[in-house]
């Protein structure tokens, strides 16, 4: 199994980015993907989910401004995420499965906002 995030980069407060992660090896349209984040010194963090029937799921702190998507004929999950704040700065990783389960990790792409 592997996933491949890109995307990431340095982006202007207000700005956006999408980051995307396409896998392989992997059973994509059957299973739900996230996106998570960890800031430097922090734990890492679940952001945008969705389940393999398209049930959306986001933290409350970027609902709103965050948006998952799906293209299964791609194996591809994107974050679209718009009116960066700087405490969007992050490492952003993707992964194919539920919260509750060890799931396939993406290597990570790091988002880095400035002001």
């Amino acid at each position: 199994v592997q996933l491949q995030a890109s995307g990431g980069g340095l982006v202007q407060a207000g700005g956006s980015v999408r980051l995307s992660c396409a896998a392989s090896g992997v059973s994509f349209s059957s299973n739900a993907v996230g996106w998570y984040r960890q800031a430097p010194g922090k734990q890492r963090e679940l952001v945008a989910s969705m389940s393999a029937g398209g049930t959306l799921n986001y933290a409350a702190s970027v609902r709103g401004r965050f948006t998952v998507s799906r293209d299964n004929a791609k194996n591809t999950v994107y974050l679209q995420i718009n009116s960066l704040k700087a405490e969007d700065t992050a490492v952003y990783y993707c992964k194919i499965g539920s919260a509750s389960v060890t799931g396939y990790w993406g290597q990570g792409t790091l988002v880095t906002v400035s002001s």
